[in-house]
């Protein structure tokens, strides 16, 4: 049997607390070696067991409440300095304070060592602030995280690269920053059409006494290439250039480097004439939003804000806006030759085309045709207007309200449309300065709900002087001329053929391709893509642009849309 547990007797001390002194001296039941300090009753008790004070800390003020249990200052226990001084706690480190507030900053004064469950709730705000640190720096970086998506985003080409094409260059927008090249000031040639006179009562538009859109529904618009246009066909019988382009093709080459989306130019060598052409439903003819923006658009084809949607409503808004800004009280000023596109009794939008010629070199003439949409008579002098319009269809999308900010923060607007739409003001500024206008008009315009993409006000339109402009977004004339002409002379090395231009839908790069001479023509059979992928966000049109190839394609398809 395991023998009981033998309990010796307990002496009581009537005079005090703990075992009397005779009772200790001579019980033999007793353990030996425990240390035991005495105390009376009128001794401050402090704690039983700290474990939250720092011992090796020696600058640490002493309590008198733990006196009675500090061992170091009885002489009956020799051992307990060595003892000590080679004790080390675990986690000797003392607990989190709070870095912020009047408590802990301004008082000096000893605070009392926090309790278990305060140890917990301060780990616990400890944790809170490291995930706001982390939330913070999450929005901070959102922009460049957005910036990898879209780089990493499968872009659609703005052509169906056919296998039997033939790629002969490639040229990385890179070499494109490093070219320099000074033309003299052009001549004009012809003036054709007629322009109507600016209303200046728009420039007093504000938010808050915004006006409607209208629609001009009578009105055609033409967007006819090169090739198609009977004058420079004219010009280019009687020998007058070389090369020969419009202002839209011309200034999507000058721009090239600050271009994301994927376009195309048709480029045709005919003995020792150069045309370079856009294609039927080109994206050309439509304007990007939100190009350069860091913030990706929807990719669903059927959504009011996707890329191919926003481009079509940006065309509408512009063609509107640039005739609804004009006395239209049927005095125009006309030209040497009417309209060469209109036919007799059609009526047409105020537009004038002036064919210009620059001098490349000695031998090389350039010829384009440029655009105006008004005139204005200012100080008995008559300047030149190109009329452009931005568009707001959400303001979540740029962070900038329009409705807010246009009167007090005018600029900030400007900024963001400048980094969200880098190229397509980039190329409005370049063709105003081919066309030597005196002034371009820019109108902000914006939707009167983010949902509807039918209606849309004026908010406020500003004026600015070209190549003032220019140098405010960093447009270089000479760098834009050293492209085109590195192109020219790159082309002019070309055997005669059809080739194409395009740009890489995913690199800041172009590509030459020779393709067949009944390329893009009607009697030319394209391998047809699914219909899924012919309107592909965020490319600005692509194929999907070819249902937009009349006259006045944009606004029709528009007006059908609500239909």
């Amino acid at each position: 049997m395991v023998g009981s547990l033998e309990i010796g007797a307990v002496p009581f001390n009537p005079d005090g607390w703990g075992p009397p002194d005779a009772a200790a001296s001579s019980a033999s039941n007793l353990p030996v070696n425990i240390p035991y300090a005495p105390f009376s009753r009128s001794d401050k008790l402090g704690r039983i067991a700290d474990w939250t004070r720092n011992f090796n800390n020696p600058a640490r003020p002493k309590n008198s409440a733990d006196a009675a249990f500090d061992f170091t200052i009885d002489d009956s226990f020799p051992a307990s300095a060595d003892d000590d001084s080679s004790f080390r706690l675990i986690d000797g480190k003392p607990p989190p304070r709070p870095k912020f507030g009047p408590k802990w900053r301004f008082q000096q004064q000893r605070q009392l060592p926090q309790r278990r469950d305060e140890e917990v709730e301060a780990r616990k705000r400890e944790a809170e602030k490291e995930r706001a640190r982390r939330d913070r720096l999450y929005h901070l970086n959102r922009s460049n995280a957005n910036a990898s998506r879209r780089e990493a985003a499968v872009f659609k080409s703005s052509v169906d690269i056919q296998p039997e094409w033939n790629m002969l260059d490639q040229i990385p927008f890179s070499t494109f920053s490093k070219l320099s090249f000074a033309v003299p000031e052009p001549e004009d040639l012809l003036l054709c059409g007629g322009l109507e006179y600016y209303d200046r009562s728009y420039d007093r538009i504000t938010p808050k006494n915004e006006r409607r859109l209208e629609r001009f529904k009578n009105r055609n618009f033409f967007k006819v290439t090169t090739t198609d246009d009977p004058v420079i066909r004219r010009l280019a019988n009687e020998d007058k250039a070389t090369v020969f382009a419009t202002d839209t093709i011309l200034s999507t080459l000058m721009c090239a480097p600050r271009s994301v989306y994927s376009w195309d130019i048709v480029i045709q060598r005919v003995g020792n004439k150069l045309f370079f052409d856009k294609r039927d439903g080109s994206q050309l003819d439509l304007l990007s939003v939100h190009e350069t923006s860091q913030e990706p658009l929807p990719e669903a084809k059927d959504d009011i804000n996707s890329a191919h949607s926003l481009s079509v409503e940006a065309a509408y808004i512009n063609q509107n806006f640039s005739q609804q800004v004009l006395i239209r009280d049927g005095n125009k000023l006309t030209f040497d030759e009417p309209n060469p596109f209109a036919n007799e009794g059609e009526e047409v939008a105020s537009v004038a085309y002036r064919y210009r010629r620059w001098k490349l070199d000695d031998e090389m003439y350039l010829v384009a045709r440029c655009e105006v949409q008004s005139v204005v008579d200012m100080n008995n002098q008559r300047s030149f207007l190109t009329l452009n319009a931005l568009n707001e269809f959400d303001p979540k999308y740029s962070g900038v309200d329009w409705r807010q900010k246009l009167e007090t923060q005018r600029g900030a607007v400007l900024a963001t449309e400048l980094k969200n739409n880098a190229n397509k003001m980039a190329k409005w500024t370049a063709q105003a300065l081919l066309a030597s206008a005196d002034m371009m008009k820019l109108g902000y315009v914006s939707r009167v709900h983010p949902r509807d993409h039918f209606n849309h006000v004026i908010l406020s339109v500003n004026g600015y002087k070209p190549r003032d402009f220019a140098t405010q977004i960093n447009l270089n004339t000479n760098n834009m001329w050293g492209i085109v002409k590195s192109i020219v002379d790159l082309c002019m090395k070309l055997n005669e053929g059809k080739y194409v231009l395009v740009k890489d839908p995913s690199k800041p790069q172009v590509r030459i391709y020779e393709v067949p001479a009944d390329a893009f023509e009607n009697d030319y059979v394209e391998e047809p893509l699914p219909e899924e992928e012919q309107v592909q966000p965020p490319t600005e049109g692509g194929d999907g642009g070819e249902a937009t190839a009349t006259t006045n394609d944009v606004e029709d398809k528009q007006i059908d849309d609500q239909a």
